[in-house]
């Protein structure tokens, strides 16, 4: 195998919250391997539309809640009048809500499973239908989190989401190898992104999760950037289904 394989020129990768952190991070790093770039985020992304044309791709702007799938029919549509083809999905849209588990409302736990496991299947089957009907196979990538693996604390809807995540990956890798779509998640670790802004500023459990990842520090958002680009691309061929997990060591300890 050569290194051309980890190359995606002329490839169309539609991401969901491109905008910023980890969607940004994996955008640049898709453009800098060789990929076009249809962008979803709810605002319009002009920072990373910038660092993606730097990079020399082209860049489609489309803006989208994903609380709901009404909007997913229209994504794949512009992508598919801007470029003409859809190869990769990353499916990183998603938001967290933080209370007890005993006061936790009906409201916040409907917002996190349509954001993070609804909206992501739906879209998911969406690109999908394309790839088997055009018969080009192709790569979803979902991002899952360290509450694939554990239950958290004071995030019972997101934990649920995450850990439906990790299942669907699976369960669509089943059905869509066959058609050659690879589907598999990224499970980050410990982030410094504003989901984690809250327990950053909480100096004992800031300390607590230092100590547990081996690493000794906190991911950043291009920690994201290598393992995206395997996924998204031909070297990854024979992986379906997996959960990579990008932690620090953080399950290993």
């Amino acid at each position: 195998m050569s290194l051309d394989s980890f190359s995606l020129k002329g490839k169309v990768a539609i991401v969901t919250g491109c905008d910023a952190g980890l969607g940004q991070a994996m955008t640049v790093a898709l453009a800098r391997a060789g990929c076009n770039i249809v962008g979803v985020s709810r605002r319009t992304p002009d920072e990373t539309q910038a660092l993606v044309e730097s990079a020399g791709r082209r860049f489609e702007a489309v803006k989208a809640d994903l609380s709901t799938i009404e909007p997913i029919p229209f994504i794949v549509d512009e992508a598919l009048r801007a470029f003409g083809h859809i190869d990769v999905l990353i499916n990183n849209a998603g938001i967290i809500r933080r209370e007890n588990a005993l006061e936790f409302s009906e409201q916040d736990w409907d917002d996190v499973l349509d954001v993070n496991l609804k909206s992501v299947f739906f879209l998911s089957q969406a690109v999908a239908r394309h790839c088997v009907a055009e018969q080009r196979g192709g790569k979803i990538i979902n991002i899952a989190s360290m509450l694939s693996f554990q239950g958290g604390i004071r995030v019972p809807s997101y934990t649920a989401a995450k850990s439906g995540l990790m299942g669907l990956t699976k369960a669509l890798a089943n059905e869509w190898a066959p058609h050659g779509i690879n589907v598999n998640a990224i499970a980050p670790g410990y982030m410094a992104t504003n989901n984690t802004a809250a327990l950053r500023a909480d100096k004992q459990r800031n300390a607590d999760i230092l100590a547990r990842i081996p690493a000794g520090r906190w991911g950043r958002a291009d920690d994201l950037a290598g393992p995206v680009v395997f996924l998204a691309s031909s070297a990854s061929d024979y992986m379906h289904g997996c959960t990579l997990a990008v932690d620090g060591g953080w399950l290993a300890r």
